[in-house]
C-alpha cells in the first residue's frame, strides 16, 4: 500500500520531533487552561471524540483519563507517533483511547455521525488552504446533530528577538512559496483570520472564538518549555528551508545561533498567540445544506477574551 502524501515541512519519522510533540502537547493544554476550557463545550458521558493530527496523542489520552466511560480516537499520517500514542494508551491502561494511521486531507474512514466533538491543534503547520474545506465538510458529516468542532491555530510568536522574528519570517516565506499559506504576502501563517469564516461556510452555527495567551518571556514558568519547542523545531525545519531555498543551510544556522542566544537573555521578552474556533452541527429539526447557511444567517464570530 502507498504511504500517504506528507506535507508536514519536518520528517515526522525524526525521533527529535516525536519527543518535541509531545512537550508541545502538554505545554498548549497547559497553556490554554485545560482540555476543554471554552464556555459551552460539554462532552456526553459515554460521548465519541476525534481527534485530527493528534501526533503523539497527548490531548487525546488526558481526555480519555478523564472520560473514562467516553471513546477517544486519535488519527494521525505519522505511523511512528501512531505506534507511540497506542503504547501509551496500553501502559496507562485506557482502553477508551484509540488511534489509527490517516490523513485528515482524505476522507476519513468513519460513518455519518459518528461523534459528539472533532478536535484538532494546530494544523496550519501541513494543512494546504483548498484541504481546509474538505476536512470540514467531513468534521460536519462525521459530527452528531448538535456535536462540535473545535480548532486551535496560532500565527507564532511575538517576541523581542531580532534573530526568532527574522527566522520564523523564513518559515512564514517558506509557508507562502510551499501553497500552505492563507497569507497575502507571507509574512503570517495567515489562518486565524479565515479559520471562523471557513466554520462557518462548512454549515457550523454559534461560531465562536477563544483567545488564548502563553507569555514565555524570560523569568516566566512557560519560558524554558517553549524556548525548547523552538529550539528543536528551528532545527528541525532548516531541510524545508533551505528546500524552498530561503537561505543556505550554514545561513541558517548562524541565524539559529543568534536566535537562540537572544531567547536566552535576561530582557528577552515573548507571547505566543493561539485562537480557538469552535461551532454546533445545527440540531436534526433545522438542518440545512451546508452551502446555503452563511447566505442565509451571515452570523458573526463572537470573540473570547
Amino acid at each position: 500500500m502507498a504511504e500517504p502524501e506528507n506535507t508536514y515541512p519536518i520528517d515526522p519519522e525524526n525521533a527529535g520531533e516525536l519527543a518535541r510533540l509531545m512537550q508541545q502537547d502538554r505545554l498548549l493544554t497547559e497553556g490554554m487552561g485545560g482540555l476543554l476550557p471554552e464556555p459551552g463545550i460539554t462532552l456526553p458521558e459515554r460521548g465519541r471524540v476525534l481527534d485530527l493530527a493528534c501526533g503523539p496523542g497527548g490531548w487525546a489520552l488526558e481526555l480519555a483519563f478523564q472520560y473514562p466511560k467516553a471513546e477517544v480516537i486519535g488519527i494521525d499520517i505519522s505511523r511512528q507517533v501512531i505506534e507511540y500514542a497506542r503504547a501509551q494508551a496500553w501502559s496507562r491502561g485506557l482502553e477508551n483511547a484509540h488511534f489509527e494511521v490517516m490523513n485528515v486531507m482524505e476522507p476519513l474512514a468513519f460513518e455519518d455521525g459518528s461523534f459528539d466533538l472533532i478536535n484538532a491543534r494546530l494544523m496550519c503547520a501541513f494543512m494546504l488552504p483548498g484541504a481546509w474545506p474538505k476536512l470540514l465538510a467531513e468534521c460536519y458529516r462525521l459530527l452528531k446533530p448538535g456535536g462540535i468542532v473545535r480548532l486551535t491555530e496560532t500565527e507564532g510568536p511575538w517576541c523581542s528577538s531580532l534573530a526568532t522574528e527574522q527566522y520564523w519570517g523564513l518559515i512564514y516565506e517558506a509557508f507562502k512559496r510551499a501553497g500552505q499559506s492563507f497569507s497575502p504576502n507571507g509574512r503570517r501563517m495567515g489562518i486565524s483570520p479565515v479559520l471562523p469564516r471557513l466554520v462557518r461556510q462548512a454549515g457550523f452555527e454559534e461560531v465562536r472564538v477563544r483567545s488564548s495567551i502563553i507569555e514565555w518571556s524570560m523569568g516566566t514558568e512557560a519560558h524554558y518549555a517553549v524556548f525548547k519547542d523552538y529550539l528543536l523545531g528551528f532545527e528541525l525545519i532548516q531541510p524545508f528551508l533551505v528546500k524552498m531555498g530561503m537561505a543556505t543551510k550554514e545561513e541558517l544556522q548562524r541565524l539559529y545561533q543568534q536566535a537562540v542566544a537572544e531567547m536566552q537573555q535576561d530582557d528577552f521578552c515573548a507571547l505566543w498567540p493561539l485562537i480557538t474556533v469552535w461551532g454546533h452541527k445545527p440540531p436534526a429539526a433545522d438542518e440545512d445544506e451546508p452551502e446555503t447557511r452563511e447566505e442565509e444567517a451571515q452570523p458573526r464570530a463572537e470573540v473570547e477574551g
